[in-house]
């Protein structure tokens, strides 16, 4: 059996409950500027903005990107 290792992945979190994003980005980007942190997370997380009605709605099953997308090998 070979053995495989497991590439870094992108750092994500869950909602808790009662969770905004507002929350999200004060305590996973705690040395970033609050409107910067927020800015962030709207472009790392479209998914949440784009196909929500109201947009940012969150639910707890969410997948919250909370650091840039990872550059790939050769890029």
């Amino acid at each position: 059996m070979s053995s495989a290792s497991l590439s870094r992945q992108r750092r994500f979190i869950l909602p808790q409950p009662g969770d905004s994003l507002a929350a999200i980005a004060a305590r996973e980007l705690p040395g970033m500027d609050a409107a910067a942190a927020m800015q962030h997370l709207e472009a790392w997380n479209l998914h949440i903005f784009l196909m929500r009605r109201p947009a940012g709605l969150l639910t707890g099953c969410d997948v919250v990107f909370v650091e840039p997308p990872l550059a790939t090998a050769g890029a």
